[in-house]
């Protein structure tokens, strides 16, 4: 199967190597020799590096997964966290503690502040670190932080639930601190690839919360034990973490990738490096030359950038507000039409299927619609007025069957009509996100792809903090 990208630019052989240090340098002069290095090998060589087996996409794609995994099975573990903070005097489960109303939006702000502040400063600061120990580093702490998570499911936590709650909140802020990195620096890793696999990993992501709807809704299917299904929930979770460890170390060290992420600056360059007349191949270009040219000619300006995307920020910023408004934080209240005739469908699938598993389902299908459809092209503004189109979602989930008393009446007493809703609404998140974020780095010069990326990347952030605070006053409302 052949790759999904195709550069004509320079030709190699699939098997030679590059020094382990290419994926990640940034400074300018080591990157210099690292484009000399890469010209000798493409000139003597015969054919261009390809994807072999599609391992890089397929790579880009779990390493999607994980930018949100840690996000997708803290928020979908429902049933778990009102287990660990139920009202411990009560057996009345239809009465909801304020620790179970509050989790939810409480841990959308834990997850939205620091991934916004951590993805803009990412986008104007990334460059001075170092890729390997962003992407690495980053994978690294998560792990350890869920490992933690998972751990707390064996511990009784109902003699200090109050500590818990804010224990786990912090480890949520602290672990989307590194998903932040790690995303900002995927993002920008995939924008200096083909469009394909930026798809893949916004697909990916959507892709992440399938698996983990999936996870929640076998780990009840086979034991009844909140904590026994939760345990077996997040083991699953940091199985998938280690995975994605490992595929990036070899994926990093791969011609193609290493090819892909040095030739970005050789383009910017505007040298030719598979003809004998490269200004490359003039001895008079020495590698300080190419560094000074890299610092002070092609440095990319976040203003310029902004210039050209920011339609295209706006629409993710507004698709991700809209969302976040309202899931998970509101769509968790509402319960099946016919909850409480003990029926296994309305009494315990409703919220992990119709809610998690259904949303991320479409999630996935619109993301991988756009990569097919890639419509409407080139029309920033259409699209940006679909995107405002799509806020009334927000009243029509509070007027579904929400659990809780509020001032608004239920309109909405359908479960077919929630499902419609619900439906749509996750087609269009992912459709109208990837669409944006697959056509921003093509309206931006080569080297500034990454910041583009990076930048498209920290509008997806501010619109996950703004949804949050919203939806922290929605909460409120109906509570």
């Amino acid at each position: 199967m052949e790759s999904p990208s195709r550069n004509p630019l320079l030709l190699t052989h699939d098997n030679e190597e590059l020094s382990d240090s290419e994926a990640g340098d940034n400074n300018p002069e080591n990157r210099s020799g690292s484009q000399q290095e890469i010209k000798e090998s493409f000139r003597r060589s015969s054919s261009m590096p390809v994807d072999r087996f599609n391992f890089a996409y397929i790579a880009f794609y779990i390493l999607g997964m994980a930018t949100l995994l840690p996000w997708n099975f803290f928020m979908t573990a429902e049933e778990y966290w009102q287990y660990k903070f139920r009202n411990l005097t009560s057996n009345n489960t239809d009465i909801l503690t304020p620790r179970q109303i509050q989790f939810q939006p409480d841990l959308a702000m834990c997850s939205a502040i620091p991934t916004t502040l951590f993805l803009i400063l990412n986008a104007f600061y990334s460059h001075k670190v170092s890729l390997k120990l962003r992407m690495v580093g980053s994978i690294v702490i998560i792990l350890l932080l869920f490992s933690v998570t998972t751990a707390f499911v064996k511990v009784d936590t109902d003699g200090f639930q109050n500590p818990f709650f804010y224990f786990t909140l912090l480890i949520v802020f602290i672990v989307n601190i590194f998903s932040a990195i790690l995303s900002g620096g995927l993002f920008g890793i995939a924008g200096m690839f083909s469009s394909e696999y930026i798809s893949a990993v916004m697909s990916g992501q959507a892709l992440g919360g399938v698996f983990t709807a999936l996870a929640e809704v076998i780990s009840i299917t086979f034991t009844t034990a909140p904590t026994v299904s939760a345990f077996i929930y997040f083991m699953v979770g940091t199985g998938m973490l280690v995975l994605s460890l490992f595929l990036y170390l070899f994926v990093s060290k791969t011609l193609f990738f290493k090819f892909h992420v040095n030739q970005s600056h050789v383009k910017a360059n505007h040298f030719s490096v598979n003809t004998d007349t490269s200004p490359l191949s003039s001895p008079a270009v020495t590698a300080t030359t190419l560094a000074t040219i890299n610092r002070n000619y092609l440095q990319p300006n976040w203003r310029k950038i902004y210039d050209k995307i920011w339609v295209h920020g706006f629409s993710v910023w507004l698709v991700f507000v809209t969302t976040l408004s309202v899931y998970p934080a509101i769509t968790v209240l509402i319960t099946s039409v016919n909850r409480g005739h003990h029926h296994a469908w309305n009494d315990i699938y409703f919220l992990p299927v119709l809610n998690y598993l259904l949303f991320n389902a479409g999630d996935y299908i619109g993301r991988i619609l756009s990569g097919w459809i890639k419509r409407p092209k080139n029309k920033p503004k259409l699209v940006a007025f679909l995107t405002v189109l799509r806020v009334g979602f927000v009243p029509a989930f509070l007027l579904c069957n929400i659990t809780q008393k509020h001032p608004l009446p239920v309109l909405i007493y359908s479960d077919e009509v929630f499902i419609l809703l619900m439906t749509f609404f996750a087609i269009s998140n992912g459709y109208i996100a990837n669409i944006s974020l697959i056509y921003a780095p093509t309206v931006v010069e080569e080297h500034e792809k990454e910041m583009t990326s990076s930048m498209m990347a920290a509008f997806m952030g501010i619109g996950l903090t703004f949804g949050s605070a919203i939806s922290f006053v929605l909460i409120q409302f109906v509570s």
